[in-house]
């Protein structure tokens, strides 16, 4: 008897329909076969979905040649995730269960016992289920949160193989899943600026940067603060909109790095790779393509401490997704495009030693070991940076001060207005949405052209003697953009472009 059961795999950040077809014939030599280019995780499911089946009350065929086949063969198909449709075509071959289920599409993992245990991208994969006409889903349980964040189509959280089957039959109902309402926004993790004491200059510098979703860099001794200042940087960060909420949690997903039972995601990615990651590590990579460190920042904040200590190698991967916002991964078989929408945020010692330029301690490295130092970061990949803030030892009278600055929810609110502005400002354009992501022409159209008359003379004076690049000229005008929104001014004043100037310095 042939049984056919629709199930899902992830390619990439999107769900691809995989047909299970499962065909049981009398044998003298009894054999299990799984084709349609399964990897080693799929051809052992035979002996999990075997053990479920027998464990969960019910009969495996003896005596029979069970062949399943998963369409289309071309497709490499990997993970567990099928275990739980190959068992339910199984049951239904051999005559166990008899329902109709062309409506709709199953995913899981089974454990010996018959349990059903998470497995990664499931809310793509339903996604695309219901985008195909199915009007049911059966999840692992645990995975049910995610999968009902997509709209008309009911999701079936699955406890077991043997609720499944009692379900199917009509025995017992398995109630459907609803979903979960977003938990209201609470303050994000990360020390507030009320309790950094000092680095005025710095916190401004970070608080334009979140509300232009620029790109920093940070340059001080060992101790000024950097790493502290970038972590309370989620603390001012806006609230991220449905869209973006629901793009980051699907990234989560084919990760495998939501919560057991979560919903949709609401905070914003804060991620901080450790300097010795590799390639593929921070673009993403492998046989089957997963996202790295730069797709799990969509949406929020990449942050590289010590980046002069990163492989040089490393951070050129950088210069293309900064630009273009995705990376693309390309293998002998497959390309598959992950987005990189992301605010890169860097602190950096200035040599080796921390202490170049430092006014109270001499730094003990050559001149020709800080430049060797401070090349390890290339002229393009620097030029792609919007802010340039040094950071300095803070002195005993502030360190000393009993005194609190100003609190992240107070600079939280000012970027948030800004935010604001700018979406109603790019609400007619597509893939932009923060000063940041604007193109030449949108830069001539919603930034120099707005400019002051005096504005215009010190932009000029800025571009002959600091020898702007293009792409240079381009940033300062994003700065000054976001400058002027910070401040609600629809017009870019001379003060917005002189501090966007500041930002422009180099490391040197």
């Amino acid at each position: 008897m042939l049984a056919r059961v629709l199930s899902c795999a992830v390619v990439g950040l999107e769900g691809e329909l995989v047909e299970v077809e499962v065909d049981i014939s009398r044998a003298q030599n009894p054999t299990t076969t799984i084709v349609g280019l399964p990897d080693a995780a799929v051809q052992e499911s035979k002996e999990r979905v075997r053990s479920a089946v027998r464990n969960s009350g019910l009969t495996w065929p003896f005596n029979s040649r069970v062949t399943v086949n998963l369409a289309p063969a071309d497709l490499r198909k990997e993970g567990p995730a099928y275990d739980l449709p190959i068992a339910v075509g199984v049951l239904i071959a051999s005559g166990q269960i008899v329902a109709d289920i062309s409506d709709a599409v199953f995913i899981g993992e089974l454990a010996l016992t018959g349990d059903v245990r998470s497995v990664r991208g499931v809310l793509p994969m339903v996604a695309l289920a219901k985008a195909r006409g199915a009007t049911r889903a059966f999840v692992p349980a645990v995975n049910a949160a995610e999968a009902a964040l997509v709209a008309d189509i009911k999701v079936y959280p699955v406890e077991s193989l043997s609720s499944l089957a009692a379900h199917l039959l009509g025995a017992s109902e398995i109630e459907p899943a609803r979903p979960v309402p977003p938990a209201p926004p609470e303050f994000p993790p990360g020390t507030d600026f009320a309790d950094i004491v000092g680095q005025e200059h710095a916190k401004r510098a970070l608080e334009v940067a979140a509300a232009g979703g620029h790109n920093l860099i940070m340059r001080g001794p060992p101790g000024s603060g950097k790493t502290l200042l970038a972590r309370a940087l989620p603390t001012i960060l806006p609230p991220m909109t449905g869209d973006e909420a629901m793009e980051v949690t699907r990234i989560y997903s084919v990760a495998g790095l939501l919560p057991p039972g979560s919903g949709l995601m609401t905070t914003r990615p804060f991620r901080a790779p450790h300097h010795t990651i590799s390639n593929a590590g921070l673009v993403g990579g492998g046989s089957v393509p997963r996202p790295g460190e730069i797709t799990l920042s969509h949406r929020g904040v990449l942050f590289l401490d010590e980046l002069l200590e990163f492989d040089p190698r490393v951070l050129e991967v950088l210069r293309q997704p900064l630009e273009d916002k995705v990376v693309t991964i390309s293998r002998a078989k497959l390309a598959v495009t992950f987005p990189a929408n992301f605010a890169l945020v860097s602190a950096l010692n200035p040599c080796p030693c921390g202490f170049y330029g430092d006014p109270e301690r001499e730094c003990v490295c050559t001149p020709q070991v800080v430049a060797r130092y401070q090349r390890r970061i290339s002229g393009p990949l620097l030029d792609r940076i919007d802010i340039f803030v040094d950071v300095p030892r803070v002195a005993y009278e502030k360190l000393a001060a009993a005194a609190k600055g100003e609190p992240s929810a107070v600079v939280a609110e000012r970027v948030q207005r800004a935010r604001e502005i700018q979406r109603r400002r790019f609400a007619n354009e597509p893939g932009t949405h923060v000063n940041a992501d604007m193109t030449p022409p949108q830069v001539r159209d919603y930034a120099q052209a707005m400019l002051a008359d005096d504005a215009h003379d010190i932009l000029r004076m800025a571009v002959q003697q600091l020898n702007l690049s293009a792409r240079a000229f381009h940033r300062v005008l994003k700065v000054a953009r976001t400058l002027a929104d910070l401040a609600g001014s629809e017009p870019i004043e001379a003060a917005h472009v002189a501090e966007a100037i500041q930002y422009r310095e180099r490391v040197e």
